[in-house]
């Protein structure tokens, strides 16, 4: 299911921009909120890795499968913007499946 690249960027992704909502929606209202960093130390020390994931997996993708410069660009510019993963999910999912 996950074996080719794309599938591989998909679920990376996936995790990626679901550990951002995570942090931004659930941990730093804990922290702010409620009174509980260690919600944000957590969930954050998670996201940080998974994003190296990310980053990780978009150069494995680049090249093997010669992504251009737009879609490397793309692919780094969205998961700085929350739920920016899932958009670009379908338009990964439209041109290259």
């Amino acid at each position: 299911m996950f074996s080719s690249p794309i599938n591989q960027f998909r679920l990376m992704g996936f995790l990626e921009g679901l550990s951002l909502l995570v942090l931004l929606f659930i941990a730093m209202p804990l922290k702010y909120v409620i009174g509980y960093p260690e919600a944000v130390t957590y969930v954050g020390s998670l996201h940080g890795v998974l994003f190296i994931m990310y980053l990780a997996t978009i150069a494995y993708v680049t090249f093997k499968i010669r992504w251009s410069f737009i879609w490397v660009s793309s692919a780094i510019a969205v998961a700085f913007i929350p739920f920016g993963n899932l958009v670009f999910d379908t338009k990964v999912r439209k041109h290259h499946i």
